[in-house]
């Protein structure tokens, strides 16, 4: 308790364009419902065994197609679509191949982690490793041959990445796949061909950014070869926003495997990475974006009319449309520990060939959003323990005056140790006053260009992720970094000044729950690192308890926790000030409400502490607490507290969690004995 957890990125799931990740749950109950008759997977997999390479390329692009919608997907598991689709992958049309990886891509992003695990239980891996190791074998002999067409083996092995890619993220036992069947050297292939595919290449190094990612039996089998081929994607200067994604998802993947780097060449490498992020960051997309859609608009208009033309315009607008009401089901409304689950939903894959404009304005604010993830992951603690509440030892049972108590939390509040090369690389290269930037919504111009379009409306959402993202990586940067190195007392002050405007600038504090639980997050470092160094700030104790007033109404826990911690942090600050018992007692009686009436323990012990902090000493406090009646109300709670601890504690909450609230209880006592001593003087 009392210190403000620095978040961790994991790489998020690939892909999701149709079906949400419980989605398969919601309709079993219906499966019973549906005959052969109402659904076509009995019918499109018997075509599979088909002689014909048309019809069994046709069956497998309607299976492709069919799987996005919700409802078939349990149809199609129940016939073993799985057993029935991994022999294609191997069929000897090419065709049916890139199909068939296609189909499997799409029910394995559709279907979410549990269909993916079924995937890898039905031996997907075993067909898939087969057809990547040919497909590799084939890239040299395929150029030659193919030279003024459409290189279909670099085709197929695009979808065969993709498909890997979203196993290895969903299934630890596809990992498990990857690190012994050495597929590294198969995806690094795919990786070396970006100065003639880029689409291929940013497939493979999505794929390596995740696979890189926690997994200690692969960083042990790397070597210089695996380095130089990253490094050598670092180092490419082709243009546009496609090669700009490629390069930051090297540098990702670089991050991951720092431990791995020869320690002469840390700080190069990552100063290297470094200056990738910020190059991605750099980027005005308030300017591009209306730029590229009437680029678009300009070629459209220049272009003889033709029927393919319609025909991708239409496309591009269904895959947009479908990925934009994606985001809307799936959205904050997917929750993984108390946080908006993150789902990848880069629809630009899907898109037509003709839609350039747009693959491009995806690609940057997906590089975008994976360079704050990136910088996030640098600014946070490796130490496991960081995932929950900090375990402190609640073994001292002997009393202690408000001091000690109070000097054991702060204790937790010290910044995060950054290595030299890390702080040295990000300072270097301004990512701190990059981060800063991103933080303000891009302009309305740009948002108001892809209201207008169809095809463009999802890039919204984008945009909005990417400064979520931000804020989560200030929120970061502020733990881990000290004042001076962030530009001293005047910096920090800009930073309260442009956070209040975000929220506070509005007729009503915004309600997105993504947007609050990242923004709070930053605003609680802030303010605990104004508070240290006794800085002035432009935010008043009455905002701060209007925003407190919208997140206790937050179904996310860790908005609440954030808001409780602020007007802890605020009313401690208030404590030393002449006549601030009023606004004492207006914080205390909100931190009481919320202590004795929510319904989660982690947000009920989060109240309790934000009040040690608040009334821990000073005349004002004092007063404040006798007015509000603190000692009888929190002596009335004590008991219910401990109780619902023993009743629901070891049922919902994390060991870790458990320790915490151990410790929240033993202080409560020696705050309740405090009070006593007070109210005695």
């Amino acid at each position: 308790m009392g210190k403000s957890k620095t978040n961790k990125f994991k790489r998020p799931q690939f892909n999701a364009v149709g079906l949400p990740v419980n989605a398969v749950k919601e309709v079993e109950v219906d499966e019973d419902d549906h005959d052969d008759t109402d659904c076509p997977a009995g019918e499109l997999l018997e075509k599979l065994q088909s002689p014909s390479a048309d019809v069994r390329e046709f069956a497998c692009a309607s299976i492709s197609r069919v799987v996005q919608q919700s409802l078939t997907i349990p149809g199609f598991l129940q016939r073993d679509a799985v057993r029935r689709l991994g022999p294609m992958l191997l069929d000897c049309s090419l065709a049916v191949r890139e199909t068939a990886a296609g189909a499997l891509r799409n029910l394995s992003a559709c279907g979410g982690h549990e269909v993916c695990e079924d995937m890898v239980k039905h031996d997907v891996m075993t067909p898939l490793t087969a057809l990547l190791r040919e497909c590799c074998a084939g890239f040299e002999t395929s150029a030659l041959s193919m030279k003024e067409q459409k290189n279909t083996v670099e085709d197929v092995t695009n979808e065969a990445v993709n498909l890997l890619w979203n196993l290895c993220e969903s299934s630890s036992q596809a990992l498990s796949v990857f690190n012994k069947a050495g597929l590294l050297d198969v995806v690094l292939q795919c990786l070396e061909r970006h100065p003639h595919n880029v689409e291929l290449a940013i497939s493979a190094a999505h794929c390596l950014h995740t696979v890189t990612e926690d997994n200690p039996e692969l960083l042990c089998s790397l070597n210089a070869a695996v380095l130089g081929v990253l490094e050598n994607v670092l180092l490419s200067s082709e243009p546009g926003f496609a090669h700009l994604l490629l390069r930051t998802l090297a540098a990702g993947a670089v991050w991951n495997m720092k431990s791995s780097l020869p320690a002469a060449r840390q700080a190069q490498t990552l100063n290297a990475v470094a200056a990738i992020l910020a190059q991605s960051l750099e980027l005005d997309a308030g300017t591009l974006i209306p730029e590229l859609r009437q680029a678009e608009e300009t070629r459209y208009a220049s272009a003889p009319a033709s029927a393919d033309t319609e025909e991708d315009h239409g496309a591009g607008n269904e895959a947009a449309e479908e990925m934009d009401e994606d985001e809307e089901e799936g959205g904050a409304g997917q929750k993984r520990k108390g946080k908006p689950a993150k789902v990848n939903n880069d629809f630009s894959d899907f898109l037509p060939r003709g839609k350039e404009e747009l693959r491009e304005a995806t690609a940057l604010l997906t590089a975008q959003q994976t360079s704050l993830e990136i910088i996030v992951n640098m600014c946070c603690s490796d130490d496991p323990s960081d995932d929950e509440w900090e375990e402190t030892s609640s073994s001292d049972e002997s009393e202690a005056g408000p001091d000690a108590l109070c000097d054991g939390l702060s204790g937790l509040m010290s910044p995060l140790c950054l290595s030299a090369e890390v702080h040295g690389a990000l300072i270097n290269h301004s990512i701190p006053e990059k981060v800063l930037k991103k933080t303000q919504f891009p302009s309305r111009e740009a948002a108001d260009v892809c209201h207008h379009n169809p095809s463009w409306k999802g890039l919204i959402k984008k945009m909005q992720r990417v400064q979520y993202r931000a804020l989560t990586c200030l929120h970061n940067i502020l733990s881990a970094m000290d004042a001076e190195s962030l530009g001293g007392a005047t910096a920090l002050q800009g930073v309260a000044q442009h956070l209040s405007t975000l929220v506070f600038g509005a007729t009503e504090i915004p309600k997105e729950e993504e947007f609050l639980e990242a923004v709070t997050g930053a605003m609680r470092s802030l303010l605990q690192m104004i508070a240290t160094k006794n800085i002035p700030q432009c935010m008043s104790p009455q905002q701060l308890m209007s925003l407190s007033e919208a997140a206790t109404r937050c179904d996310v826990v860790s908005v609440r926790v954030n808001a409780l911690a602020i007007l802890g942090i605020t009313g401690s600050t208030l404590a030393k000030e002449k006549g601030a018992a009023e606004t004492l007692q207006m914080i205390g009686n909100a931190l009481l409400q919320v202590a004795s009436k929510d319904a989660n323990l982690v947000v009920n012990g989060e109240a309790l502490d934000a009040l040690f902090d608040v009334f821990a000493d000073g005349e004002e406090a004092e007063m404040a607490a006798k007015n509000i009646q603190l000692l009888p109300a929190l002596k009335a709670l004590q008991p219910v507290f401990k109780a619902k601890i023993r009743k629901e504690g070891r049922g919902k909450y994390s060991p870790e969690q458990l320790c915490v609230l151990d410790n929240i209880k033993v202080n409560l006592r020696r705050f309740i004995g405090y009070l006593e001593t007070v109210v005695k003087k």
